[in-house]
């Protein structure tokens, strides 16, 4: 008998790394050439040690696979002419005596052999006459048995029987080996890739980057052919499914959004299960996303719930193009990594509403501030003439029911004021009072303005923005000038109104908001209805409680009051002591008209101001017509006499309409809203330049 020496085994040892890349296949037929290429490899030069001294004309080794509980023959040394199946099932292996037992088994002569009915006939139409199989064992694992067979009967000799332990003993210990070298890889690329997968987490919180990292990651282990990552979109109550490493002529769409039943991702959500999805359950879904998925050639689909704080946000999921089962080392990662994805989507949501929330605060604290200054500069309703008591009444009564208030009236009367009113009078006061002058904002910004937008929604658009609407959850909008809006907006916010529920620009997310909206205008919207210039759905949307807020002219009785408060607002921010107003100074300002109404006033009285030296007050009072009564007393309309002080105004200011000499700051009027009444009124450049 010839001995082993101990150094064959360190020159075995060698092949182990050459071994450990191709165990996986030996599993599996689909490689089958090249394992048993591999395993003769190895084996060649332990084999060559014994020289001719192996007693057999055929000698395989027969790996277990627990997974499916066969045994997989790869031959060493081939003689025979005879075939044996690349897996044998253990019901039908005289090997599974051996494995179970631990204990080699010899068949002299096969064809007169009875104890082993049905277990003998592959071993027939192999070519064999005996056999002796022994196990291969190790002190840590069962790994197969090892088969020598002769093309006559007869029995194994001693000589033989030792030789062929001897070889058993040597093949196990180089097959644990490569096997353990071969774990120690697959623990190693595991860690690595849980590692690449953990920096990914914590250095991007950009979610589309994060899966592609993610992905490229994981195909070091599980190969995958498709990846997607799915998470649930409450508002369209779908699945936002992102997909990664489409094959050539797969889904088109990156990200789409999904119904939940349509798709696998969606079903494993719903359910809070792991799921492998085969041809058969694709089709029994039968949507279009399923339909795809079949198209391009996809046969196995495994989605793992993606759970944080027992919350499930989505699935990951793992798809094939070919029929191989996943393995179990593949499922454990998929798991692992969904896992830790979980815990990213979560953080990054939590990332994000942290800084809406503080960009909102941010927001909620500039209109604090201006609706602070605005209160002080405004503090309150100024009058006691009829007209203004009936305003507050209505304010009193409509304030705390919350309905939606329109607020018509002259430019300059006060309209904000009110609107400032009806907000501190509801149940609204502790949330933001949001204004929105619709005219002042060019129309191509105006829908960013009040709905917000979303980052790159158009050119520009470098940060996602919150719209006047979102702001004012829980508050009030107030919309100037509401008759400005242009008409492809009107839609939008009858919606609002409706259903308080809107898009920021560039997204489908839909947001509820809790907002009372109170507009104002000094249009005549009804008749912007009749000419096609206002929707009639909005109109009366809006029209739910009108509050008209008359001009001054009709409460001249409250023009004393509004002097003395603006005079001592304007001689206490001017440092200056004014004592008296003359009597006849409030006479002739009760005999001016004011088509700027309060905000001419106002203007006028802190020119006065300025102009005055002393305690008693000087007004310029020669700026103001003189006539105007007996205009009226000869049957001049209204709109006359305002054509004619505006006509006036604007010969006075050199044509000039804008800055602070301008014809607009002189009538107390904005540019936009001068601007509109001279299109009105038909005044021409030739009649004043």
């Amino acid at each position: 008998m010839q001995e082993v020496p101990e150094r064959h085994l360190e020159d075995n040892t060698r092949g182990f790394d050459e071994f450990s890349r191709h165990y996986n296949a030996l599993l599996q037929t689909a490689d089958r050439a090249a394992s048993e290429r591999s395993l003769r490899e190895l084996f060649a030069r332990p084999l060559s040690r014994f020289e001719r001294g192996i007693p057999a004309d055929y000698l395989a080794l027969a790996l277990h696979d627990p997974a499916r509980n066969v045994l997989i023959a790869h031959p060493l040394l081939r003689t025979l002419p005879g075939e044996i199946p690349a897996e044998i099932p253990l019901e039908r292996s005289l090997g599974a005596l051996v494995l179970e037992d631990q204990q080699p088994i010899e068949v002299p002569d096969i064809e007169a052999e009875t104890r082993f009915a049905g277990r003998l006939e592959i071993a027939k139409r192999g070519g064999f006459r005996s056999v002796r199989i022994v196990p291969l064992t190790t002190a840590r694992r069962k790994i197969g048995t090892m088969s020598a067979a002769r093309s006559v009967a007869g029995g194994f000799s001693e000589e033989d029987v030792r030789l062929l332990d001897q070889v058993a003993e040597v093949v196990s210990l180089i097959l644990e080996n490569a096997l353990m070298a071969d774990v120690l890889t697959r623990e190693k690329t595991r860690i690595d890739t849980l590692l690449d997968v953990n920096t990914a987490l914590v250095s991007t919180f950009d979610i589309h980057n994060l899966f592609i990292q993610i992905s490229g990651s994981m195909r070091r282990i599980v190969g995958q052919d498709l990846t997607h990552f799915a998470i649930y979109d409450q508002a369209s109550n779908g699945m936002k499914i992102y997909t990664l490493d489409s094959p050539p002529g797969g889904i088109g769409q990156p990200e789409t959004v999904v119904p939940v039943a349509d798709s696998p991702a969606g079903i494993a959500f719903r359910s809070g299960e792991t799921k492998l999805f085969t041809v058969a359950d694709l089709e029994s879904i039968g949507s279009e996303f399923t339909t795809q998925l079949l198209g391009q050639g996809v046969r196995l689909v495994f989605c793992v719930p993606m759970v944080s704080r027992g919350r499930t946000l989505g699935t990951l999921g793992i798809a094939r193009i070919s029929e191989n089962p996943f393995s179990s080392d593949e499922t454990e990662l998929i798991a692992q990594v969904a896992a830790q994805i979980a815990v990213a989507v979560d953080n990054a949501r939590a990332y994000d509403e942290i800084a809406k929330l503080k960009e909102k605060r941010s927001k909620e604290k500039k209109f604090s501030e201006d609706e602070l200054r605005s209160a002080n500069d405004s503090e309150k309703v100024i009058g006691n003439s009829p007209g203004l008591k009936h305003v507050l009444e209505q304010v009193e009564i409509d304030a705390p029911i919350d309905s939606t208030v329109l607020i018509l009236g002259e430019t300059g009367t006060g309209k904000e004021l009110v609107a400032h009113g009806l907000h501190r009078l509801s149940s609204r006061r502790e949330g933001l009072f949001v204004k929105l002058h619709c005219a002042a904002i060019p129309t191509g910004l105006l829908e960013s303005e009040l709905f917000g937008h979303e980052k790159g929604a158009f050119t520009g658009a470098v940060s996602q923005k919150i719209g006047r609407l979102e702001l004012a959850d829980k508050g009030t909008l107030f919309l100037d000038e509401i008759g400005e809006i242009p008409p492809e907006l009107q839609p939008k916010l009858l919606r609002v109104l409706q259903d308080h529920e809107f898009e920021r620009l560039g997204s489908n997310k839909t947001i509820h908001v809790n907002v009372r909206v109170i507009a104002a205008t000094n249009r005549d919207l009804a008749r912007a209805v009749a000419e096609h210039e206002f929707r009639s759905d909005l109109y009366y949307r809006l029209n739910v409680f009108p509050i008209y807020v008359p001009p001054l002219r009709e409460r001249v009785e409250d023009i004393s009051l509004l002097v003395n408060h603006f005079v001592e607002k304007f001689a206490r921010l001017m440092g200056k002591t004014i004592e008296l107003i003359p009597t006849e100074i409030i006479a002739e300002l009760e005999r001016w008209y004011w088509p700027g109404n309060i905000r001419e006033l106002q203007n006028f009285i802190e020119r006065s101001v300025i102009l005055t030296r002393g305690p008693i007050l000087i007004a310029p009072i020669g700026e103001l017509p003189v006539v105007i009564a007996e205009k009226f007393l000869n049957g001049t309309t209204l709109e006359d006499v305002e054509r004619e002080y505006i006509l006036r105004t604007l010969r006075a200011s050199h044509g000039v309409i804008a800055g602070s000499q301008g014809a607009a700051a002189r009538l107390g009027m904005k540019r936009t809203t001068l601007q509109s009444k001279i299109q009105r009124l038909g005044i021409t450049h030739q009649e004043y330049e």
